[in-house]
């Protein structure tokens, strides 16, 4: 099975400036190979950066030591070392993210934020917005709210957003992060079948889950940091 994203020995330390420099390790020497088709489900107590995690494979945080190494355009591309121009085209055609929290921009409809990532990669409007309403109303938000700004959704209806967003284009690799958190019990059975759905579409997922039933679920094998 090919493998779409390799981590070796990565290392994460947060540099507290303001009281002296003081150093806070977040992760230590974390290896980590994700082949396509396969979801690893990230565990660990709180604190021990499963989110932070995330964040440098997606290029949020720099990595203090090691390599992220992402299959990009038919080549390995190490995200440690990318140029941040760099990782806008790698995002935009390769990793995905999907948090908690939908970023709302006013007067942007929730179609067109779902829309927008399949029409960064070049795909004809009209399909890019078939594939929104699809995966709207698949996620059980109202089409008569299609056409508003998510600044005036509920904090459930900007999550489900968000995830629609996440799962509009089928990219490479997939970064999970609590993506079934404070959704009803429908709602996150349709957020688990997305998961299967990208699976099946060859993604290579990286996810955190707090609910173990929907680890299992969701997610081929566990790694602990």
């Amino acid at each position: 099975m090919a493998t779409a994203l390799k981590i070796e020995k990565l290392c994460k330390e947060f540099t507290l400036h303001q009281q002296g420099g003081v150093r806070i390790p977040v992760l230590d020497n974390v290896s980590l190979e994700v082949n396509k088709g396969e979801a690893v489900a990230i565990t660990g107590p709180s604190g021990r950066g499963k989110s932070s995690l995330l964040k440098l494979i997606y290029g949020s945080y720099k990595a203090t030591s090691g390599m992220i190494r992402v299959f990009h355009d038919g080549a390995w591309i190490d995200a440690v070392d990318a140029e941040p121009r760099d990782m806008i085209v790698i995002r935009r055609q390769t990793i995905g993210y999907v948090t908690q929290f939908l970023r709302v921009i006013p007067r942007v409809p929730a179609l067109d934020i779902v829309a927008e990532p399949l029409i960064e990669r070049g795909v004809a409007p009209g399909k890019a917005e078939e594939r929104a309403k699809d995966l709207l109303s698949r996620l059980n938000i109202p089409e008569k709210l299609w056409p508003l700004s998510p600044m005036t959704f509920s904090g459930g209806e900007q999550q489900r957003v968000n995830i629609a967003r996440g799962f509009a284009a089928h990219l490479p690799v997939l970064l999970l992060d609590e993506p079934t958190a404070s959704l009803d019990d429908e709602n996150r059975d349709r957020v688990l079948t997305l998961i299967a759905e990208a699976r099946a579409a060859g993604s290579a997922i990286v996810a955190v889950f707090h609910d173990e039933a929907e680890r299992r679920r969701a997610c081929s094998r566990e790694v602990s940091l």
